[in-house]
């Protein structure tokens, strides 16, 4: 089973009435030790670099998101402000210039997604949100 395909009904899942995909990369990792479900190979692969996926996953599992609070929250080689989490699972973060992720956590994954400059992260937020729970509805 290719996890690619999440990736392109994430991406789906953000677009607005106008057609407008507000999501232009992303990922799904795991929550144990971080190692990464959808390629590097897809055209909106998000791409961690070094212990980035780890790093998230530790802070997903162990739900303590002191380490974002305190370093940011990096992602594909960008380090962006870690702006807020929701209920242990779901974290946002901004960089000025460069965009926003949203981060959610089903039982076994991390979705992760990236909004472009200019973007709406509440659509984004939606994508990763469908996703995630949709994994969560299948015990994953």
């Amino acid at each position: 089973m290719s996890w690619d395909s999440y990736i392109d009904n994430l991406v789906a899942q953000t677009k607005d009435s106008s057609g407008t995909a507000h999501c232009d990369k992303a990922c799904i990792i795991g929550i144990d030790g971080g190692a990464a479900w959808t390629t590097a190979g897809h055209a909106n692969a998000l791409q961690l670099q070094g212990s980035e996926g780890q790093n998230v996953a530790n802070c997903f599992k162990s739900k303590d998101f002191t380490a974002f609070m305190s370093s940011g929250v990096r992602v594909g080689g960008e380090k962006y402000q870690f702006l807020r989490e929701e209920d242990k699972k779901i974290v946002f973060a901004k960089k000025k210039g460069c965009g926003a992720i949203t981060l959610q956590a089903s039982k076994t994954a991390i979705v992760i997604a990236h909004c472009q400059e200019g973007g709406q992260q509440g659509n984004t937020n939606k994508g990763v949100g469908v996703i995630a729970e949709y994994l969560e509805s299948l015990g994953m």
